[in-house]
């Protein structure tokens, strides 16, 4: 049994909880009935808002669309007047060009009036002309007859007279005028020709003369002589059985002097004397062996100076040994001027010429560079440097037209090409030009003498006189032997004989003179 009073407790707890919970409901409900009216309320006030928006956008919109409206109004109502103005315009501009028409017309209708009117008389003229035409046409014929019966020819007969006449006549006017164009061709060529050649030599130079047949070896000191001659001589002995070169010890002060006619030799001697006087050790036996290394030394030099020529003038394709015989062409001399420097010369005035002409600058450049390549081997080997140049061209795989280039810069065969003809052209400048060879005094004097006595050798000369160091010869004929036209054949046969018998570098000028003097003393 549950005592009284936990009862009692226990239904008061309950009746409190039961009241909590009504309070609670009753608090809920009133909550919820003032959270619905002011939801109403907000919902109104939202309401009237929008209303309010929606007229004030009603409003807008109506403004904005009668704002368009007129605008699109005020815009159809220009397009439409500019639409008026241009069809006034045109039905303006057509009226004109009607009027313009019907007066046009009017005048085309005048003018066919007037060449119907002309068309009918050209007609009686040309009915009046047909007669006229018949009745000489008659007229000729009886005349025709008239001079056939007084000529005695027929009329094709002196028609082919005619002809041939006129023919004749045409032919020596265009002879006459070939001639003309020929010769203001020949004399302009040469101008342009002398332009060319001028402006090539002007844009080169090259030195050219050099010791052909010594080199100067300078020593530190005299008393290095001594330590190259040696002991009775065995040094210097040596010196010359490895290199081949005179070895000349004098007077001059700290200086040996190496004589050979090969610039290669003399080259390798001077190398290995200043090898063997920096390493202070001379003695037979090292001199055979700095000689030996020397040797490759040179031969890599050579190579080298070749390669730096092919470089120089950016030719492609060349064969190796090509090059080095380029290298060995700087220690190759002919009359004094180095060949190396003279080929070069001469690839580079052939080129420039080619250029200006028209004309393959390759070839121009490759042939004038190997023009002389024979004179690197022509100590070695038997043959002219021409017929050696040739060889190694066609050995070493270049083209026919360098090779025929070669072959023909010293007229040895007729020139196949205008290249080759400029190679020859730059071997003559490159070879003639003043400074470019030494001659001997005595070699100079003798070629004077006999360009003079080739001259006074025929007959009707008077005097000759070389002039310009021997490039010109000027010769004074006896006006009562040789008349104006001899005077060409003399020239021409004098010139002939120098080339035959007389060698000269470049071209030799014969000047053939003839004058006449009548002489009268008034006493």
């Amino acid at each position: 049994m549950i005592p009284l009073n936990i009862l009692t407790l226990i239904l008061i707890e309950i009746g409190i909880f039961i009241l909590g919970f009504i309070l609670y409901l009753l608090f809920r409900k009133t909550s919820i009935a003032r959270s619905l009216k002011e939801a109403k309320e907000e919902a109104k006030e939202i309401l009237e808002s929008a209303k309010a928006d929606v007229e004030r956008i009603k409003r807008e919109a109506t403004l904005e669309a009668r704002e368009r409206y007129l605008n699109l109004k005020a815009e159809l109502e220009r397009q439409m007047r500019d639409q008026v103005r241009k069809v006034n315009e045109m039905e303006r501009r057509l009226v004109q060009k009607e009027e313009k028409l019907e007066r046009k017309a009017q005048i085309l209708e005048r003018k066919e009036r007037e060449l119907y009117s002309r068309e009918r008389e050209l007609y009686q003229r040309e009915s009046r002309l047909n007669q006229m035409e018949e009745e000489y046409k008659k007229l000729i014929e009886e005349e025709n007859e008239r001079l056939e019966k007084i000529s005695g020819i027929s009329r094709e007969e002196a028609k082919n007279l005619l002809l041939k006449r006129i023919e004749d006549e045409a032919k020596l006017e265009a002879a006459q005028i070939l001639k003309k164009v020929e010769d203001e061709i020949r004399e302009k060529s040469q101008t342009i020709a002398k332009n060319i050649i001028s402006q090539a030599i002007q844009r080169s130079a090259a030195e050219h003369v050099v010791e052909t047949t010594v080199s100067v070896v300078d020593l530190p000191s005299d008393d290095m002589k001594g330590r190259i001659i040696g002991r009775e001589g065995r040094n210097i002995r040596a010196l010359e059985m490895a290199t081949g070169v005179d070895i000349i010890v004098d007077d001059t002060p700290e200086a040996v002097i190496l004589s050979s006619f090969d610039p290669i030799r003399r080259e390798l001697a001077k190398m290995a004397i200043e090898k063997l006087v920096m390493d202070g050790r001379i003695h037979p036996a090292r001199i055979e062996e700095v000689v030996e290394n020397v040797k490759a030394e040179l031969d890599e030099k050579i190579k080298k100076e070749g390669e730096e020529v092919v470089l120089e003038f950016g030719i492609r394709d060349i064969h190796p040994e090509l090059i080095k015989l380029l290298g060995k062409l700087k220690y190759r001399t002919s009359y004094g001027q180095n060949v190396l420097q003279h080929s070069k010369e001469v690839a580079y005035i052939s080129a420039l010429m080619a250029v200006e002409i028209g004309a393959n600058r390759e070839i121009a450049l490759r042939a004038g560079l190997l023009h002389d390549i024979g004179k690197a081997v022509d100590r070695e080997i038997e043959g002219t440097h021409t017929e050696l140049s040739v060889k190694l061209a066609k050995k070493y795989g270049e083209s026919e037209e360098v090779i025929q280039a070669i072959a023909s810069h010293h007229r040895d065969v007729d020139f196949p090409s205008v290249e080759a003809v400029l190679v020859q052209a730059a071997d003559t400048i490159s070879a003639a030009r003043p400074g470019a060879r030494r001659e001997l005094l005595e070699t100079y004097i003798k070629r004077i003498e006999k360009l003079e006595e080739i001259a006074n050798s025929f007959d009707g000369v008077a005097k000759s006189y070389a002039l310009q160091a021997g490039r010109e010869i000027r010769i004074i004929v006896e006006s009562h032997k040789v008349s104006d036209e001899e005077c060409g054949i003399i020239a021409r046969e004098i010139a002939r004989k120098i080339e035959k018998e007389l060698d000269y570098p470049g071209q030799i000028k014969v000047t053939v003179i003839r004058e006449r003097r009548t002489v009268e003393y008034a006493r």
